[in-house]
């Protein structure tokens, strides 16, 4: 055999080792990694600063021309009173504005259904309100029912800025975690390696439902109390860690 048939077959030789070991290395990366999986949570309790009103002016007529001009003047009267005391533009918006007609479904004395009859329209036109001053909740309440608010949409007391509040939640969340990787681990006889995969969701408060019709709600006793009470914000992370081998 001559020198240049053996150094053919030496780099054939080399390309086949390569190609073996290329598979094995592949191999062993497809291989899933040994792995605990934990889930924490993490809560922080805080007071308010901030409350979010959505309050609605209702009003119906005959036409709709009717109906808008009165729901007009009343809720004009709101907003001049809103910057009467002291809430700024930008915390006042138009939440909603919708304009129905009503009708009546009568009925004839045998019982049968007559075509519906337009009876009138009613126009609603709800504004948020961002009060900075949760003392304040109350006398807002109070005066907006005064000028004409009579239907209430929802009441969220919050915070401005919570995300103080959440960061502390997001590491109690991963201590607790990972407190838990270490008790599982120890009670498996294994040892934790590397943080493999981390995720997490945070939740914040909910708005509450105010009164439905706050005329009924609400007397001439004057503003109603507010609690502010505290909001909870939590953080739940899921985390993955590699044991070793």
């Amino acid at each position: 055999m001559n020198t240049r048939v053996k150094l053919r077959f030496a780099l054939l030789n080399i390309l086949f080792l390569s190609c073996v070991i290329a598979g094995e290395v592949a191999a062993a990366s497809d291989e899933p990694v040994p792995r605990i999986s934990v889930t924490g949570e993490g809560k922080v309790d805080i007071p308010p600063d901030m409350a979010v009103l959505v309050l609605s002016v209702n009003r119906e007529a005959t036409t709709a021309r009717e109906a808008l001009t009165a729901n007009s003047a009343a809720m004009s009267k709101v907003l001049e009173a809103m910057t009467a005391l002291g809430i700024d533009k930008r915390d006042l918006q138009t939440a909603n504005f919708d304009i129905q007609p009503r009708y009546t479904y009568p009925t004839r004395p045998d019982g049968s259904g007559e075509a519906p009859r337009l009876v009138g329209y009613i126009v609603r036109n709800s504004l948020s309100v961002r009060v900075r001053d949760i003392s304040r909740v109350g006398e807002v309440l109070d005066t907006s029912v005064t000028l004409g608010v009579n239907e209430g949409g929802s009441i969220l007391v919050t915070n401005d800025d919570p995300s103080a509040a959440i960061t502390q939640a997001r590491v109690k969340a991963m201590q607790e975690a990972l407190a838990k990787a270490r008790t599982l681990a120890e009670a498996a006889g294994v040892k934790l390696g590397n943080v493999l995969d981390v995720s997490e969701q945070n939740f914040s408060p909910r708005p509450m439902p105010m009164m439905a019709k706050m005329e009924m709600a609400m007397d001439s006793a004057g503003a109603p109390p507010i609690a502010a009470g505290e909001n909870t914000y939590t953080v739940t992370v899921n985390v993955s860690l590699a044991i070793v081998q």
